[in-house]
């Protein structure tokens, strides 16, 4: 565990480092309450701090407030080293932020048992941090293939659009069907269905850049979102996902299954917080549709709408 020391006092500072390190601690060092606000206020910087109250240029309590105003994302527990004795400079400290005080001089076993203290909240902390992200995860993917569910490809879908018009740059829209889907779930059952639609996901994911992006739209449908992609763009990268799905067979519990798939598109290459979003899904839709009816494993573009259509 790496704690920060603070002490403007060499050798108070170095005696403390040596005991820290004895307990195997990694020790990070600063001489003065600036320094160490800014060793604390960096992303990959220490959790656990000990800091003297009385430093040049800040003092304990004005570390502790300034850490509290930044807005770096784990918790630092810091504990206060001080001399004073009174309830009231007490009481300022922990008002500033720390979380505990130690005072001067300080007992090894006693400066050993609140650094544990701190470390089990810090735990705790991340645990909880943990178990927040994962509600939150839980609540915008889908629990059978880990992508989007429908209502975070939307979301995703909103914020691509408002990007999209802040920077002048297209977005296109794709929607894609297995082909077939019914006759895989009534011949090999549900389970390998099941398979098919994590395959299918995955390896959509696997094609797509990093900042599209792809939601389960509903039952075997797939719907993605490509920022900065306009209708040049648009047929290539469609039949880029339509061939990924079908270069290669899917493994699954009954054996190597092959899958195609149909996709509709459409680019908007304008957008403006005046349009709907709905004439765009409807065209995809509607050019999925198509797909499917000329004889599926195809892309089929949609022409692009005007802004006055929307």
């Amino acid at each position: 565990m790496r704690i920060l020391v603070a002490d403007d006092d060499s050798m108070s500072l170095r005696m403390m480092q040596r005991t820290l390190e004895k307990s195997g601690y990694e020790v990070i060092t600063a001489r003065n309450g600036r320094e160490a606000a800014a060793a604390l206020g960096r992303p990959d910087g220490p959790r656990l701090a000990l800091i003297d109250w009385m430093m040049p240029e800040l003092d304990g309590p004005g570390v502790c407030g300034t850490v509290r105003a930044m807005a770096k994302g784990s918790y630092v527990y810091i504990m206060l080293l001080t001399a004073k004795q009174s309830p009231e400079d007490v009481v300022m400290g922990l008002k500033a932020g720390a979380d505990d005080y130690l005072k001067k001089p300080v007992h090894p076993a006693e400066l050993e048992a609140r650094l544990h203290t701190g470390m089990r909240i810090l735990e705790l902390e991340d645990r909880l941090v943990q178990a927040r992200e994962e509600m939150r995860f839980k609540a915008t993917h889908d629990a059978l293939t880990s992508i989007w569910d429908r209502g975070g490809i939307l979301s995703m879908l909103r914020k691509e659009l408002s990007r999209a018009e802040r920077e002048k740059t297209p977005i296109s829209l794709l929607l894609s069907d297995i082909d077939h889907f019914k006759l895989i779930n009534d011949r090999y059952g549900h389970q390998v269905g099941d398979e098919v639609l994590q395959h299918v996901a995955a390896r959509f994911q696997s094609i797509v850049r990093p900042t599209d992006g792809v939601g389960r739209y509903g039952g075997e449908e797939f719907l993605m979102v490509l920022g900065g992609c306009g209708a040049e763009a648009l047929r290539r990268r469609a039949e880029q996902l339509r061939l990924g799905i079908c270069a290669a067979p899917f493994v699954t519990q009954i054996g190597p299954i092959s899958i195609s798939t149909s996709i509709g598109a459409v680019a908007i290459d304008r957008w403006d917080s005046s349009m709907s979003i709905d004439p765009f899904l409807k065209e995809a839709d509607v050019a999925l549709y198509q797909a499917k009816a000329e004889g599926r494993n195809r892309v089929v573009v949609a022409e692009a709408l005007l802004p006055e259509a929307c």
